[in-house]
């Protein structure tokens, strides 16, 4: 009967969380500059000209339909024969930002549709400016519609970054690997980065439960 030794996986501890901690950097960058990337593209799909939507549309499809694993190794292996090296880190990072930035553009630009047109046009006859439209009617309203969305996305950029170790960037994943390899204790090390996992995306979830209830309760104009 197999004997479960935790031991060897608790003497390297450090390696595992060492990993989480850069396992949680990915994700806030990823996460905030994908973020950016998503509003620029976002109302650039709702308002902007015709090819401006098109190459946009390209974007979103070419990385919601394609494997997130053929993105990261494209940019890892396939840059450099045009010239541009990143690191297993630097390639890890744009990867997760291309692809947040896809996934978050449809779900913002969803959250800016939702807004009743009449609300626009009712701004427009007020004489507001396009970007007053936007402070004071759309993205309050666009906020609370979206965050549920962009709150899972996050948990799922979260899960997702644990294909970076297929560069060989240093997330929790490959220190699992690197644990792995040193204690041959291959159930305990990868039971502990599913419970750390599974901890990481429960925590999350409850905190941005939390925050949805103290900063989003309020109605939504109809």
């Amino acid at each position: 009967m197999y004997r479960f030794d935790f031991a060897p996986v608790f003497a390297h501890m450090d390696i595992l969380l060492a990993g989480t901690w850069v396992t949680l950097q990915y994700s806030f960058i990823a996460m905030l500059l994908g973020g950016v990337v998503s509003i620029i593209c976002a109302i650039a799909k709702t308002s902007g000209p015709a090819p401006v939507r098109w190459l946009v549309d390209a974007y979103v499809e070419v990385i919601r339909n394609t494997p997130f694993l053929v993105q990261i190794f494209f940019i890892f292996f396939g840059l450099p024969s045009i010239g541009v090296r990143l690191s297993p880190n630097e390639a890890a990072i744009l990867a997760l930002v291309v692809n947040v930035g896809a996934y978050a553009t449809e779900i913002i630009r969803a959250g800016i549709e939702a807004i009743p047109r009449g609300q626009v046009e009712a701004g427009i006859a007020l004489g507001l400016e396009r970007m007053q439209i936007y402070r004071y009617i759309v993205v309050k309203q666009a906020l609370r519609t979206i965050y549920p969305a962009l709150s899972s996305q996050f948990i799922h950029l979260i899960l997702t970054s644990s294909v970076v170790s297929a560069i060989s960037a240093s997330d929790l994943s490959a220190a699992g690997k690197e644990v792995d390899s040193i204690t041959f204790a291959s159930f305990e090390v990868y039971l502990t980065i599913t419970l750390i996992y599974l901890a990481l995306s429960i925590g999350f979830a409850g905190l941005f439960n939390l925050i949805r209830r103290l900063a989003f309760n309020y109605p939504l104009a109809r």
